[in-house]
């Protein structure tokens, strides 16, 4: 049942005003207020609680990890099997019987708790008056800026021996807004006109061919307006691909975007002769996604199509896999259900829809779309758990600004992307394209950047997932007018209101100043132990930023006057180039900028490499972080360029790993030697 209307209203506020008794511990509390008008739950309203249970060993996992990633690990490369990743990390028994009993003692039927097989969560519908006795709270319904109501607390307290075994409740603090694709911006390349010759392409206004291009073969001439595949090819030295390994397929992730095969035929035809006509991704339907679809269907964005034409320009006669991920319904937002990796998720790891099912990652009804559903359009089967295996290496171009997600929710599902580096997968994201802010608007700011009480919109908003040390972030570079593929590349910062004004396309809106490279550091993770060396080496040579240490519930963020946490986990871990691509989209000729450009570029590289690894017997390379961080000399370190937003300059590149563009972008021939020695 949903929450119906109710009595009073107020502003959100911190805290929460039920007692808090000697025997029970807070277990959760918000850490930052939220601008919204929200109002009391009816007594009776029925709300699903879900107790996502803490698992075995979890303190283990990064070393575990480590033991099969990092290059000085007599067991690199030696991947566990799923099977193994799930019993190592399963939850106690002797855990979940102390919170069921605890729930029972609070006057709970035993027959209306459900678990599954492994024990990971327990569920139970119960009126909000009795959840909020249990959990010594109010719960209240918002109204949000999307015109959708969701509802959470302030805080909640357990009694101190569950506690200590349980991850999450939901409904909970804090509910995710929706998620939005990282290609935020293109521009109408040619104003209406088709068919104009390849070497005629879109120009800055009074672009000249620069001096060093006379050199260079026709279709190097203009990269940096025009960047294609073959300008991919020279900048970061691929091969021209050949190969087809069984089982490298590689894969991206959708989420209502879908390609069109009409968009990708003329891409192939214009950019990418060497890809035939009519090559298309196999499509693994999660939940009832669907693709393609028609070339000016509403749901043709561009996001699928560039995923798709970057991987297959670079890697064919290699395949790509697109996991489509969420029926019509859910995915359009129609439901309000604004999860939307947990699903993806369920489908490739069948243990993840059990042990985490409504828990911290698994599917929680308030903000995961529910299966079957009977909406019109909707999946009408169960949902899917375990029905696909993962690709070697998958990209995904979505994220959220990493204050809009609970701490352990959040940190529940990073350990389930460890698990699958364990298994030897490699998980590339976009790490946003605003600077040190998130999307325009997040957090009630024009801007995207967080407030606190003494500091309105200069706090920098960090991303996620790119803040899981178990991803591998990628950041964004750009070539400028003047420059061809024989020169260093930049962090893409494009100032692109002046830009499209100039051009007479676009939008101008006060946030399109600030587009780039999305980077800093996280306020919910530390920096991992591969990474300390290089964050610390950063903050030794620019420290002339205010900051704070975040603490650990994230809730003193902007202490001190301070705009970042100085003690985070820093993204992006690689960069690669994510400005003036030129590809079609509803059939016409744009010119599309931001790291959802650069995420499959990375990950095309790995799926060269895992090519070649596989021709000498070898596995694929899985989580490359620690590897990387250990070789940098294997990509090209980017010295020029910055991130601003938030009121300030941001970040700075400079040598070595930084902020805005990791450690480089790919080195082909140094990066497969070095994979190749392990």
């Amino acid at each position: 049942m949903l929450l119906s209307l109710l009595i009073t209203s107020s502003i959100l506020g911190i805290g929460f005003a039920a007692p808090n008794p000697a025997a029970h511990v807070v277990h959760e509390k918000r850490g930052t207020a939220a601008n919204l008008l929200r109002r009391r739950v009816e007594p009776d309203a029925l709300i699903p609680v879900r107790v996502g249970l803490k698992q075995s060993n979890l303190d283990s996992g990064y070393e575990r990890l480590m033991e099969v990633s990092h290059p000085s690990s007599p067991n690199y490369g030696k991947h566990l099997s799923a099977e193994e990743v799930h019993s190592i990390f399963a939850p106690a028994e002797d855990a979940v019987n102390i919170v069921k009993d605890w729930l029972i003692q609070s006057g709970i039927d035993v027959e209306s708790i459900l678990d599954y097989e492994n024990k990971g969560w327990l569920a139970v519908d119960m009126p909000a008056h009795q959840a909020e006795r249990l959990l010594h709270t109010e719960y209240y319904e918002s109204d949000h800026t999307d015109g959708r109501v969701r509802i959470g607390c302030d805080g909640y307290s357990l009694p101190a021996h569950v506690s200590q075994h349980v991850d999450f409740i939901k409904p909970g603090v804090k509910l995710s807004p929706p998620l939005r694709k990282r290609t935020v911006e293109r521009r109408d390349a040619f104003h209406g006109r088709h068919g104009i010759p390849h070497m005629k392409p879109p120009h800055w206004p009074g672009w000249t061919l620069p001096p060093a291009a006379h050199g260079l073969p026709p279709d190097l001439q203009n990269c940096g307006v025009n960047i294609t595949p073959v300008c991919l090819q020279a900048l970061y030295d691929l091969p021209k691909p050949n190969l087809k390994v069984p089982g490298n397929s590689m894969g991206v992730f959708e989420d209502f975007d879908a390609f069109s095969q009409v968009d990708i035929d003329l891409f192939f035809a214009k950019f990418a002769p060497w890809v035939p006509q009519g090559t298309t991704p196999a499509v693994l339907s999660v939940d009832g996604g669907t693709a393609p679809v028609a070339v000016a269907d509403a749901r043709n964005g561009g996001e699928s199509d560039i995923d798709i034409e970057l991987a297959y320009a670079l890697i064919y006669p290699q395949t790509v896999t697109v996991y489509q991920a969420d029926d019509l319904p859910n995915s359009s937002g129609e439901t309000g259900k604004n999860g939307f990796l947990n699903t993806f998720l369920d489908a490739i790891d069948g243990s993840y829809c059990d042990y985490t099912a409504f828990g911290i990652t698994g599917d929680s009804p308030s903000i995961d779309a529910v299966y079957p559903d009977s909406l019109p359009g909707g999946f009408k089967g169960k949902l899917e758990c375990g029905v696909y295996k993962l690709t070697p290496v998958v990209s995904i171009s979505y994220g959220e600004a990493e204050d809009d997600l609970p701490k352990p929710y959040v940190e529940r599902q990073c350990n389930e992307i460890m698990k699958l580096g364990l298994q030897g997968h490699s998980i590339l994201v976009a790490s946003g394209d605003y600077g040190v802010a998130s999307f325009p608007g997040s957090d009630n700011n024009e801007f995207g950047c967080l407030s606190s009480a003494t500091q309105n919109g200069t706090i920098y908003n960090p991303d996620y997932p790119s803040g899981c040390p178990y991803i591998t972030a990628v950041g964004a570079t750009r070539l400028y007018p003047d420059q061809t593929v024989k020169d260093a590349e930049s962090a893409m910062q494009v100032n692109l209101t002046a830009f499209n004004i100039e051009t007479g396309s676009g939008g101008t809106s006060p946030p399109l100043d600030f587009f780039a490279s999305g980077g800093g550091f996280s306020n919910y993770f530390t920096p991992p132990a591969y990474q300390a060396a290089a964050v610390k080496g950063y903050l030794e040579t620019h420290n002339d930023l205010p900051f704070y240490i975040a603490n650990a519930d994230a809730s003193n963020v902007g202490a001190n006057g301070g705009v970042y946490n100085r003690g985070g986990r820093g993204y992006p871990d690689v960069a690669a180039n994510g400005a003036f691509l030129t590809t079609f989209n509803n059939a016409t000729l744009l010119t599309f900028f931001g790291t959802s450009l650069a995420s499959p570029i990375f990950g095309s590289v790995l799926t060269l490499i895992n090519e070649e690894l596989a021709l000498v017997g070898k596995g694929p390379v899985g989580f490359v972080n620690p590897v990387l961080y250990e070789h940098p000399y294997v990509l090209n370190d980017i010295t020029n360029g910055s991130n601003p937003n938030c009121g300030s300059e941001g970040f700075k590149a400079s040598k070595g790993w930084d902020p805005i563009t990791g450690l480089g972008t790919p080195n082909y021939p140094k990066m497969l030697e070095l994979f190749k020695s392990l």
